[in-house]
């Protein structure tokens, strides 16, 4: 599917609908952002020689940098632009492998609910399946997003 940045309203999401995002290389620089922002400073994630030593061989991305990544490729769509109120929550969320610095990551996107609420008439509920790989097609994160879309005017 080809990279478009259109906005949907409750009204264009349908169930199965999928969207594809660009892909983008992870760096050093946004592995320092995390932790700045965040305070996780862990050694796993910061400290080059410690992690050589370790499990994965090399510094990886922390998790909510990994779920972090995928909520950035759901704005770079663009289907939620001007149209989504509010990110409402998750029902699961897994990061089955490790996101390095170097890795080339891409997303792919799929409405799995959409549903009308009783409690309001503005907006619908979203829920959006999230899966993201790397540069090997290897995934390095699946999970849900719920969102409430506001309708056409």
């Amino acid at each position: 599917m080809p990279y478009s940045y259109e906005p949907h309203h409750f009204e264009d999401m349908a169930e199965g609908k999928t969207f594809e995002s660009a892909g983008r290389t992870v760096t050093e620089t946004d592995f320092v952002m995390h932790s700045m922002f965040t305070g996780d400073w862990t050694e796993l994630h910061t400290n080059k020689e410690y992690s050589q030593d370790g499990t994965y061989g090399a510094r990886i991305a922390q998790g909510p940098m990994t779920f972090i990544l995928a909520t950035g490729f759901v704005q770079r769509c663009g289907f939620v632009e001007r149209t989504v109120e509010a990110f409402i929550g998750m029902n699961y969320m897994d990061i089955p492998n490790p996101v390095y610095i170097g890795d080339t990551v891409s997303a792919t996107f799929e409405c799995t609910t959409k549903r009308e609420l009783d409690s309001r008439d503005d907006v619908g509920l979203v829920v959006i399946d999230a899966s993201m790989t790397n540069q090997d097609d290897e995934s390095v994160f699946e999970g849900d997003m719920k969102f409430l879309f506001k309708r056409q005017e």
